[in-house]
Parts: C-alpha cells; sequence; structure tokens
C-alpha cells in the first residue's frame, strides 16, 4: 500500500504541520519505504514460531538492596535555598476551604 503525496498533506495537516512541496516529497518517500518493509515482514512465514515480547533473553539485573551510611543531614540541608528545624523548607501548595 503506498501513500500518495495527496494523503501526507493530509496527515499533515491533522498533526498541523507545515510542509515545504520538497518536504512533503522526501515524507512520503519514507514513509513508502517503511510501508514497503512493513509488507515484507507480512509476508514472512511464521508457523510454529512463538510469539514473544522482547528478543533477548531476560535476566534480573538489580543489585541487593543493602543498608550503607548516609550523608549527614547538615551536609544534605546545606545545599538547600530554605532550611528550617532540620528539614526543607518549601511553598505551601495545599489551599484551605
Amino acid at each position: 500500500m503506498a501513500l500518495s503525496i495527496a494523503r501526507v498533506e493530509q496527515v499533515a495537516m491533522l498533526a498541523q504541520l507545515a510542509l515545504t512541496e520538497a518536504e512533503r516529497e522526501q515524507v512520503t518517500g519514507q514513509l513508502n519505504a517503511v510501508l514497503a518493509e512493513a509488507d515484507r515482514l507480512q509476508a514472512l512465514d511464521t508457523t510454529g514460531v512463538p510469539p514473544m515480547i522482547y528478543g533477548l533473553p531476560l535476566r534480573n539485573v538489580f543489585r541487593e538492596d543493602g543498608v550503607e551510611p548516609s550523608m549527614a543531614r547538615e551536609q544534605i540541608l546545606a545545599n538547600a535555598p530554605v532550611a528550617e528545624d532540620g528539614f526543607f523548607r518549601v511553598p505551601r501548595i495545599l489551599l484551605d476551604d
């Protein structure tokens, strides 16, 4: 299924894209190349091939959780724009009704 320049113009209008004539021709060619590859993939015989989500085997890459020392409160609050009573002071965001 090949796209025409008129169809690309319609899609560009819906996406609110302003394309020049050269860009319309270029995008039409690029989209037609993508559709040709999709047609080529559709033609493949996938009988007996199980569906899969990932092309590579998955393995857990997470590290074990462990307790580690953290920075001192004074070091952390030293970078705060405003600190009060050992905490970050932030603007109030909830309104009273």
